[in-house]
């Protein structure tokens, strides 16, 4: 907490990042239910979600070429401009009446994901390299924010207008638009030893075969992945189950909560205890978390099983973000901070499309089961990573 109020960037890159949860937040609660109510098959529910992933997907590469030649803050602010447009194509789709334009609203709201997902790379270019694991989790721990205020305001916006829910999406665009402002106020480039060498032209493959950078990649990707397919299916599962839109709007703050709380000792374990170690903590929480979603269907499973769906997600994403920098040059950030976003934005992209496949064909108790075996490839990479060829321990 000290470092987040010293650091001036460090502290706009927390509010940043909460405004950006409170307008992932928002989705997540409501567009699976609109999507629902507007779709012509409810397969298609989780669509417009999907596309949201695609979006992001697409505007990877290009925000880190952007902010690789003119800054963070140019690629941070197009990002926030993006998400604004989204907001407003989204809630004209309710008042059209149009699936179609719920879905296109989805991509440019995409874009400002893309963007808010290079905050704690960031933050990690704000501090000495002793606090880059504390910097990354307080950049993430703006969801904490998100997580109190974004079901009430959602809530509170759902029918502010005469076209429900129309209101949801015009309170994304604000929130997005309010993005800007604080953004505006990061420097324009951040001289550091990587602006000042040419960056590398390493190839993704060439960065893969490199143990470190590839159990780093795969620890936020299935982190990341697993984490969208089950928040994406819970809202689902919970209105075939007959529960309320409030008690999903309960379940999925318990789960940001989850999310992002962890994120002020995540940085501190990571830093004292290793990447290694506390990445596979995160994967033993996911089973956790479909543990106690298998056991039963009622309101309390739901939260806890999601409070600790999150926790394991925010342990994973600070462990292998903090890792990915153990693997690669100052010159070589580019590419590798860009892998990881690409694959982490892949996998979610195809969570996404698959949950509300899965819910309406095979149901909640396979979304958790197809958990399993993904947590254990993470677990098994990271005890490969702690050994050499030869069985010693190698650095964490």
């Amino acid at each position: 907490m000290h470092l987040l109020f010293s650091n001036a960037q460090v502290l706009r890159l927390f509010i940043a990042q909460a405004l950006y949860w409170s307008c992932s937040m928002t989705g997540i609660i409501f567009t699976s239910i609109v999507g629902l109510r507007l779709a012509p098959t409810p397969s298609l529910a989780t669509l417009p979600l999907a596309l949201l992933m695609l979006g992001g997907l697409l505007a990877l590469q290009p925000i880190a070429w952007l902010m690789q030649r003119r800054g963070r803050r140019a690629g941070f602010l197009i990002g926030a401009l993006a998400g604004v447009l989204g907001g407003l194509t989204s809630a004209l789709s309710l008042w059209l009446d149009s699936f179609t334009l719920l879905c296109l609203g989805a991509l440019p709201i995409g874009a400002y994901q893309a963007s808010a997902m290079y905050y704690r790379f960031a933050a990690l270019e704000a501090v000495s390299e002793a606090f880059r694991g504390r910097a990354t989790a307080c950049v993430i721990g703006g969801g904490v924010v998100a997580a109190l205020v974004a079901p009430s305001l959602g809530g509170a916006a759902r029918d502010v207008l005469s076209v429900p829910f129309a209101g949801v999406y015009l309170l994304i665009a604000v929130l997005a638009a309010i993005g800007i402002v604080i953004l505006a106020g990061l420097p324009s480039k951040v001289e550091t030893a990587t602006t000042r060498t040419p960056p590398s032209a390493v190839s993704w493959r060439e960065l893969l075969t490199r143990p470190t950078v590839r159990a780093a990649v795969l620890t936020t990707a299935a982190g990341h992945g697993l984490m969208i397919l089950v928040m994406n299916a819970t809202p689902l599962a919970m209105h075939g189950e007959g529960l309320s839109l409030h008690a999903s709007g309960q379940v999925i703050q318990w789960h940001m909560l989850g999310m992002f709380l962890p994120a002020f000792i995540a940085g501190p374990l990571v830093d004292r205890l290793g990447s290694r170690l506390v990445a596979c903590i995160g994967g033993g929480l996911l089973v956790a978390s479909a543990v106690v979603a298998l056991l039963g269907i009622s309101h309390l499973h739901f939260l806890i099983s999601s409070c600790l769906l999150g926790i394991g997600w925010n342990l994973m994403l600070v462990a292998g973000t903090t890792q990915l920098g153990q693997g690669h040059a100052a010159n070589e950030r580019a590419r590798a901070q860009g892998l990881m976003e690409l694959s982490n934005g892949s996998v979610a992209a195809v969570m996404s499309f698959a949950s509300g496949a899965l819910i309406a064909q095979a149901g909640w108790t396979a979304v958790n089961i197809g958990l399993l075996p993904i947590v254990s490839l993470v677990v098994l990479a990271q005890i490969a990573l702690g050994y050499r060829k030869t069985g010693g321990l190698i650095e964490r």
